[in-house]
């Protein structure tokens, strides 16, 4: 009855992928693998149950079917926040322990997710920290490289969990980042007693979306070749500069979208031609005919939206970093990257699995 918490440094650090890698592995692998998720921070409503939408996808993938009052005994509402800020709601703690003891009793091992950061729910005492000492299982911390990587935080949280922290493991990571921390930041970690159970590069696929949930999570609207609004975009471009500038950059970025003023209809030619996955017009304007006709003949979806181009670049940066993990292709890919840079042997090693 082995259990293993899987938290992160901050929020969408990749915890889903990491845990759906890590159970799918120790399934193939031929143990019963159980799964938590203690504190849900996205309420859904399970055969007239509450309980959380990421664990049950989750669950979804790994085949297992439990009670959502069970595997996410803490469900935060907006009557819940109001309850917890107004007055000091007891026996939270008890209430994931005893969920715990039913779900991982038949469990080889069980996977407990964490939610938003190490510290997120300390309000009302759910906080990983507490939660992983109250259950008395092993750790493992997520950090994803967002500009850069939180050693300090990860330092800190081995001096709080000690023994209890199985290891680290470094997501996300692009490529002109690897050198330090394969030279530098690894080897500082691991003086401090810190195991890196992995280092995961960066994947494009990861982050991509496709262009029908694009313009619904902008707020805007496909006005042409609706057909093909499940191309994937995996970055985008803001065409703000002359077309000549703007056509060295886009060169070299590929299956980016391109955020272009719905007047300048110079850029969004040169985008259309050049094959991005669609265009993002700002400012709510139409484009001409010709653009109109041209996204048709080379079936490139139109965006348009409302607000200006700095707003959707600011919003498209967002949604990209923070995009979930749901298309089977990206779960397979995700699943791939997991069991080819985890060190299993440790993580079993650590969790007494043989």
């Amino acid at each position: 009855m082995a259990g293993l918490y899987i938290g992160s440094t901050t929020g969408y650090s990749g915890k889903n992928m990491i845990i759906m890698g890590l159970g799918l592995k120790l399934q193939k692998d031929g143990f019963n693998v159980g799964y938590m998720k203690p504190v849900g921070a996205m309420p859904m409503e399970v055969d007239g149950k509450l309980g959380d939408e990421d664990a049950v996808f989750v669950q979804d993938v790994l085949g297992i079917h439990e009670d959502p009052e069970l595997v996410s005994p803490v469900v935060v509402t907006q009557d819940f926040k109001v309850k917890a800020f107004s007055n000091n709601m007891e026996g939270l703690l008890d209430k994931i322990v005893e969920s715990y003891k039913t779900l991982s009793a038949s469990r080889d091992v069980t996977l407990v997710a964490g939610s938003g950061s190490m510290y997120s729910g300390r309000y009302c005492n759910t906080d990983a920290l507490s939660v992983i000492r109250q259950l008395g299982i092993k750790a493992i911390i997520i950090d994803r490289f967002q500009k850069e990587l939180k050693y300090d935080y990860l330092m800190v949280m081995k001096e709080h969990l000690g023994d209890q922290l199985a290891g680290v493991i470094l997501n996300d990571i692009p490529p002109h980042f690897m050198d330090e921390v394969d030279q530098l930041l690894g080897p500082a970690l691991e003086a401090k007693g810190i195991k890196i159970l992995g280092v995961i590069p960066h994947d494009p696929l990861m982050g991509a979306i496709k262009v029908a949930d694009l313009a619904d999570r902008l707020g805007g609207k496909i006005i042409s070749a609706h057909n093909k609004a499940e191309r994937v975009v995996e970055t985008f471009l803001i065409g703000t500069m002359q077309v000549e500038n703007f056509m060295t950059h886009f060169r070299k970025k590929k299956n980016s979208a391109i955020i272009v003023g719905g007047d300048r209809s110079d850029v969004q030619l040169v985008a259309l031609e050049g094959d991005c996955p669609c265009l993002v017009l700002t400012g709510n304007l139409y484009p001409n005919d010709i653009i109109l006709t041209r996204s048709e003949v080379l079936e490139t979806p139109i965006i348009m939206v409302r607000e200006d181009t700095f707003t959707v670049a600011k919003k498209m940066d967002d949604i990209l970093s923070r995009h979930k993990l749901r298309d089977a292709i990206k779960i397979k890919q995700g699943a791939e990257l997991v069991a080819s840079h985890l060190d299993f042997q440790h993580i079993k090693k650590e969790l007494g699995l043989k």
